[in-house]
């Protein structure tokens, strides 16, 4: 597995403080990529013990609220297996940190990885300029989704969705839909105490 940064303090790709695995190798190749350069599965450097070390030391710091798998594609043929490493050893060594993953494919096509299971949210799907909205929060364009994957799972138990299936899932439960349903929800009012 290869990676082009580690990204220290990150408030941008994820809820709360985070650190951030920027891996390489991505075969979507999207109109409009942020990261075109992480395309290459044989860019940036070899993710090895020194780095992975960097990385849980980053991580044990009380601030940081989890690490966020991005790229390129964390999913992709040459990262998916260390990603589930990855991911066993934070959740057994770590489990207070939370964990985002990001990735070009659709969830349903995800599911049935083993490790996803683990993850705390999942962004899914493409980026398409088109769709593209700055004022989105943790996504690029409106077709992407930000998935609480325990409620997910918690609602196909419930709901007893056949995940052989994919095609009758119950729809994921989104953690974060859209800025135009909650721009009016926000108070940015502020009071100042002054004294004389």
């Amino acid at each position: 597995m290869r990676y082009h940064n580690i990204t220290k303090d990150d408030m941008l790709n994820g809820d709360g403080l985070r650190a951030v695995l920027w891996l390489s190798g991505c075969d979507h190749h999207c109109k409009g990529c942020q990261n075109p350069l992480t395309w290459d599965p044989e860019g940036g450097l070899l993710f090895d013990e020194k780095a992975k070390e960097e990385l849980f030391d980053i991580l044990k710091r009380p601030y940081i609220s989890g690490i966020t798998f991005t790229g390129g594609d964390p999913l992709h043929k040459g990262n998916v297996n260390e990603v589930g490493k990855l991911i066993d050893e934070i959740k057994r060594d770590l489990p207070d940190k939370t964990i985002w993953l990001y990735t070009g494919d659709t969830w349903e096509d995800i599911i049935d990885i083993p490790f996803i299971r683990k993850a705390d949210v999942v962004v899914d799907g493409e980026f398409i300029e088109d769709l593209k909205d700055n004022l989105l929060q943790w996504k690029g364009s409106k077709n992407q989704r930000v998935i609480d994957v325990k409620k997910t799972f918690k609602r196909y138990e419930k709901e007893g969705a056949d995940l052989t299936n994919k095609n009758s899932l119950p729809e994921p439960v989104i953690l974060y839909e859209d800025y135009e349903k909650d721009k009016n929800k926000v108070d940015y009012s502020f009071k100042v105490a002054c004294s004389r």
